[in-house]
């Protein structure tokens, strides 16, 4: 498949993926994405310091989360060894993404790494170990975990809920939490309710990601950002606050009650994304909750931010 470099406004590119109409990362920036979303709320930083890290990049497209956390980690610590894992439905994607142009940007390590990653599905050095699987991440996520790979971040980046369901399961982050060391933090850009309530009944506590001073009006949150769930809820707040995770105002709290928070559902893994969707309308219209619409007029939220 040929894939077509799009400018972004940081200058950084993406691709645009026919096949589920939306780009790979936002038009606001991808490099910035990547660090701002990813490697930055995830604590990459403070946790290099420890010597050893293990990554799981799921949705891995052109490598942009992976680049900016191996750039922020060894900025921190330069002698930091990371593991990684990548899941990657279409290996055509991180091809296209080592064109020179394309890596121009990252340090020359990691370009390097980028290369080998896309070209060889694996990566060997004294400070990287990394590997690529490549298919279908609901079978490839399965393996994984019972490898036994507990990874300290998670940067969770696939398609939006609406265009690629299937990814967005409680199933799905069920086999991702299994991957999650107990220390450990998942990232993703999604601040849908129905995303927030799958990683809940995942095992996840939840957190927001705090606005820039770049968000549009009306914006809320940046993502969302999930911890293995404390067994006791009075810790919850200071296990929050050791993570620099910002609890959920009352208006992303009361989301979580509206329509829009029926999670999508996959019992075995294998549902095509059309029968998901089908499955989830059906629960929203059965459900007996508050409407999306009178949450958001109730807040001033525009129609589709939900």
């Amino acid at each position: 498949m040929s894939w077509t470099p799009h400018l972004t406004d940081d200058g950084s590119f993406t691709f645009f993926s026919a096949e589920f109409g939306e780009a790979f990362h936002s038009q606001a920036g991808a490099k910035a994405e990547a660090f701002t979303k990813f490697a930055q709320v995830t604590g990459l930083a403070q946790r290099s310091q420890c010597g050893d890290l293990r990554l799981l990049d799921i949705c891995y497209g052109l490598g942009y989360n992976t680049a900016a956390a191996l750039e922020t980690i060894w900025a921190a610590n330069p002698g930091c060894r990371v593991e990684l894992y990548g899941l990657e439905l279409d290996e055509t994607v991180p091809l296209a993404a080592i064109a020179p142009d394309l890596l121009a940007s990252w340090s020359p390590e990691v370009q390097t790494s980028l290369e080998a990653i896309a070209l060889n599905h694996r990566h060997t050095t004294p400070l990287l170990q990394a590997t690529l699987l490549i298919g279908d991440a609901r079978q490839t996520i399965q393996h994984l975990a019972q490898t036994g790979f507990q990874a300290d971040a998670i940067f969770f980046d696939p398609f939006s809920p609406r265009r690629c369901p299937q990814l967005w399961t409680v199933e799905f982050f069920a086999q991702v939490v299994r991957c999650l060391a107990t220390h450990g933090t998942l990232a993703t850009y999604s601040r849908s309710a129905a995303v927030r309530t799958a990683m809940q009944a995942a095992g996840l506590q939840i957190g927001t990601i705090r606005l820039d001073p770049s968000h549009r009006p009306r914006e809320w949150s940046q993502g969302t950002v999930g911890v293995l769930a404390e067994p006791q809820p009075e810790k919850l707040a200071e296990k929050l606050a050791e993570q620099s995770l910002h609890p959920l105002s009352l208006m992303e709290q009361e989301h979580l009650n509206t329509r829009a928070a029926v999670p999508y559902r996959d019992p075995d893994l294998s549902d095509p994304a059309e029968l998901i969707q089908l499955r989830h309308q059906h629960e929203q219209q059965n459900c007996g909750w508050e409407s999306t619409s009178s949450w958001r007029r109730r807040w001033g939220i525009d129609e589709g931010d939900d």
